[in-house]
């Protein structure tokens, strides 16, 4: 491209707008423009501590946990805590006090070992590399358990909506044997009052009959063995069983047994 085509491109670009602001042209910035310090934000991988962060470096650079070059080590944790500053991020005070540690272990590293005792000397290194190993560990197990399968996650339990029936209780059917041995039990207590008369009142069925729908509560159960008087011997005990027995052929009064071998109990009939 000659001179004259490069001028003549330059004032081409001079004249296009800088900016269109809600539709307006806008030429030249502004005098009062602001620009905060944070409007740029670069966000960086995330460390969970310090340790996290040595840990990072050594298996980056692939260097043996238990023969670490701690100047290169401390220089680029230094690096990336000045990054972190310059960066506006928040700092934790531990990093700081890495930073120390790292600073004190080089140190110590650089001064003469004693002549005697060498073998005996323990390595300046030893503690940061106890907690790094534990660490490491730590880690590892951690990531083991996140990639569990956890609910809600990646286990979804279904949730069903079950509707609330009333349920209906259905008494069992009071067989004749069942109703027998309960005659039989009353009889026996019968003998216990048994005593010899030669004139016996006379008892009625239909009598006792009204005396046992007169006895029943208007809901709810009463025991088979309230309407018998042992007293009366074997001849009351007989008449009221009868009576019953009428009353449950009439459909007036109904017996009822919650199990097997279980009590009887006498309800009136709805009518």
């Amino acid at each position: 491209m000659t001179a004259g085509g490069e001028s003549v491109v330059s004032q081409q670009l001079e004249q296009l707008p800088l900016a269109l602001v809600y539709g307006e042209v806008v030429n030249s910035l502004p005098q009062d423009l602001y620009i905060p310090p944070d409007a740029l934000e670069v966000i960086l991988d995330a460390f969970e501590g310090p340790l996290d962060l040595l840990l990072y470096l050594i298996r980056k650079q692939n260097i043996d946990i238990l023969d670490i070059p701690v100047a290169d080590i401390t220089r680029q944790y230094m690096e990336y805590v000045e990054m972190m500053r310059a960066a506006q991020l928040e700092l934790a005070a531990e990093y700081l006090v890495m930073a120390a540690m790292l600073a004190e272990i080089k140190s110590r590293m650089l001064l003469p070992r004693q002549q005697a005792g060498d073998d005996d000397e323990e390595d300046p290194r030893a503690e940061l590399v106890r907690r790094l190993q534990e660490y490491e560990r730590f880690k590892e197990v951690a990531e083991k358990l996140d990639e569990l399968p956890r609910v809600g996650r990646d286990i979804f339990l279904p949730m069903l909506q079950v509707s609330q029936e009333r349920r209906v209780g259905q008494h069992p059917h009071v067989g004749m044997d069942e109703l027998l041995q309960a005659l039989a039990g009353v009889l026996q207590r019968a003998d216990l009052y048994e005593s010899h008369q030669i004139d016996r009142e006379t008892l009625s069925t239909r009598e006792r009959m009204s005396l046992i729908l007169a006895s029943l509560p208007n809901e709810g159960f009463a025991p088979f063995y309230q309407f018998f008087t042992p007293e009366e011997g074997r001849l009351g005990v007989v008449v009221t069983f009868m009576a019953i027995l009428e009353l449950v052929k009439e459909s007036l009064v109904e017996l009822v047994q919650n199990g097997p071998y279980a009590d009887i109990h006498v309800r009136a009939c709805q009518l």
